[in-house]
C-alpha cells in the first residue's frame, strides 16, 4: 500500500529547508537581542483552554479545531495558536513569582482544519513571541518593533505595519453599541457568517473580507476610546515615531481572537495578495486572570513561517544554503583506515565530510561528489598512499593537486578558504 501525507500538510526538505532555518536562526538571533528566553509547550492541550481563551464564536473554535476524546475519555485539541499554551505554562508553573516583566519566544507547529491554500495549511508553523507584566505603551513598542526587526533580518522590506486600540472593558461597550446601531441599517446586506456574528462577536464584522465596503464606512474604535486607552495609545504612537517604525493606522483592524484588548497590530505584505498578513498580535491585558491566573497585563505577536517563506521568494531574498559539502573522501583500494582519520581530522576543524559507504568505483565516487555539490575531494588510493600522497580535486575546476598525506588538512583549509 502506498500512503500519502494528509491534505494540508507538507514535507520540508532540500533546498527548502534553508528558508526554515533562516527565520529560525533570526528569530533566535533577535529574541537574544531584546532579551527574550525560549518556551517549549505541547502541541496537545485540553480543548477548554482555547474555548475559553480565543473565544467560543471564533472561526477557530467554531470550524477550524482539530479536536477529540483520548482513551482517558478527555477532549484533547492540537493547539491551533500559541499565547494560550504560553498563558497556560505562565499560570500552571507560577511564573507569577519570578517577578516582572517576563519576555518569552516560540517556535513551532500549529493546527487549524482549513481549507489548505497558498499560506495557508492545516499543519502550519509559527514564531510567536509573548510580553508579561507590563501595560506602558513601551512594550507595545518594544513588541512591534521587535517583529520589525525581525522581519528586516529575515530580508525582507516590502511591507507596513498597521495598527489600531479597540479600547478596554470600560470604553468598549460603547462602541460596541455604535457598531450596532451601523450594522443594524446593513444587516439584509452582509453575508451569512455577519449576521451570525451580529449577536455574538459585533467586533468580528469589521474583518469581514466579503463586507468591506461596509465595514470601510464603520464608526471608528479610537472615536469611542475612554481617557487612559485614547493616552495609552498617543504614547504608542509617539514611540513608534521615537524608534523610527513607519505604520499606518486602520480602524477596520480588530484582529480574530476575543481575548484582545486596546493595541492591535498586523505586519502586511504587499506582494501576497489578500493572504497579506505576515504577523500580527496585540494586548491581552485580561487573559491570565480569566484563565484562572492572577491580574497580570500581557501582550505579544505570532508570525506565520510558511507566509514568511512566500514573502522571501516573492522578493527574491537570498539565503545561505542549510548544507555546504565542503569536502568528499574518496576511496580506492585497502586503505579506508586511512580515510577515516582523513575525514574525522578535517571534522575536528568544523569542515562538513562526506565519505563513500557505497564501496563504489572512484567515478562513481567522483560522479556523487559532484552530485551533492563537494566543493572538493580528496582521492585516497593505494598507490598514492604508498608514495605518502593523496590527490584533492577541485570540483570546480577539476584541478588535481597531489598533496603530502601529513598535511592534507592544512591543504584542505588553505583551499577552502580560498572558495568561500
Amino acid at each position: 500500500m502506498k500512503y500519502a501525507r494528509i491534505k494540508g500538510t507538507n514535507d520540508i526538505y532540500g533546498d527548502e529547508i534553508s528558508y526554515w532555518y533562516t527565520i529560525e536562526e533570526s528569530a533566535k538571533k533577535v529574541a537574544k537581542l531584546y532579551g527574550y528566553g525560549e518556551i517549549r509547550t505541547p502541541i496537545i492541550e485540553p480543548t477548554e483552554l482555547f474555548i475559553r481563551s480565543v473565544g467560543e464564536e471564533t472561526d477557530i473554535v467554531q470550524k477550524e479545531m482539530y479536536t477529540f476524546e483520548d482513551k482517558g475519555g478527555r477532549s484533547i485539541t492540537l493547539r491551533p495558536e500559541g499565547t494560550a499554551p504560553v498563558v497556560r505554562a505562565f499560570i500552571e508553573n507560577s511564573f507569577v513569582n519570578k517577578g516582572f516583566p517576563q519576555r518569552y519566544f516560540y517556535i513551532g507547529p500549529m493546527f487549524r482544519y482549513e481549507r489548505p491554500q497558498k499560506g495557508r495549511q492545516r499543519q502550519f508553523h509559527q514564531v510567536g513571541f509573548e510580553l508579561f507584566g507590563s501595560e506602558s505603551p513601551l512594550a507595545d513598542a518594544e513588541i512591534i518593533h521587535l517583529a520589525v526587526k525581525l522581519i528586516k533580518e529575515i530580508g525582507l522590506s516590502k511591507f507596513k505595519v498597521v495598527i489600531n486600540s479597540i479600547g478596554c472593558e470600560k470604553c468598549r461597550p460603547k462602541y460596541r453599541d455604535a457598531l450596532k446601531q451601523y450594522y443594524a441599517k446593513h444587516i439584509d446586506e452582509v453575508c451569512d457568517d455577519c449576521k451570525r456574528r451580529y449577536d455574538t462577536n459585533i467586533l468580528r464584522l469589521l474583518d469581514c473580507k466579503v463586507d468591506m465596503e461596509i465595514a470601510n464606512k464603520a464608526p471608528k474604535s479610537t472615536d469611542y476610546l475612554c481617557g487612559e486607552c485614547k493616552e495609552h495609545y498617543e504614547n504608542l504612537k509617539k514611540h513608534l515615531k521615537m524608534l523610527d517604525v513607519e505604520f499606518e493606522e486602520d480602524h477596520k483592524l480588530v484582529r480574530g481572537l476575543d481575548y484582545y484588548n486596546r493595541t492591535v497590530f498586523e505586519i502586511r505584505h504587499e506582494l501576497l495578495g489578500a493572504q497579506s498578513a505576515i504577523a500580527g498580535g496585540g494586548r491581552y491585558d485580561k487573559l491570565i486572570e480569566m484563565m484562572g491566573g492572577q491580574s497580570v497585563p500581557a501582550l505579544g505577536f505570532a508570525m506565520g513561517m510558511e507566509r514568511l517563506i512566500i514573502a522571501m521568494k516573492a522578493e527574491g531574498v537570498k539565503i545561505e544554503p542549510a548544507l555546504v559539502n565542503h569536502v568528499y573522501i574518496a576511496h580506492v583500494g585497502d586503505v579506508v583506515e586511512t580515510a577515516l582519520k582523513i575525514a574525522e581530522d578535517l571534522r575536528r576543524q568544523n569542515i562538513t565530510v562526506v565519505m563513500d559507504v557505497m564501496d563504489r568505483g572512484l567515478r562513481a565516487q567522483l560522479k556523487h561528489a559532484d552530485r551533492i555539490g563537494a566543493l572538493l575531494t580528496v582521492i585516497v588510493g593505494e598507490n598514492e598512499l604508498a608514495e605518502d600522497i593523496v590527490i584533492v580535486k577541485d570540483m570546480e575546476s577539476g584541478e588535481d593537486s597531489r598533496v603530502d598525506i601529513n598535511f592534507v588538512v592544512d591543504f584542505v583549509l588553505d583551499k577552502l578558504n580560498e572558495i568561500l
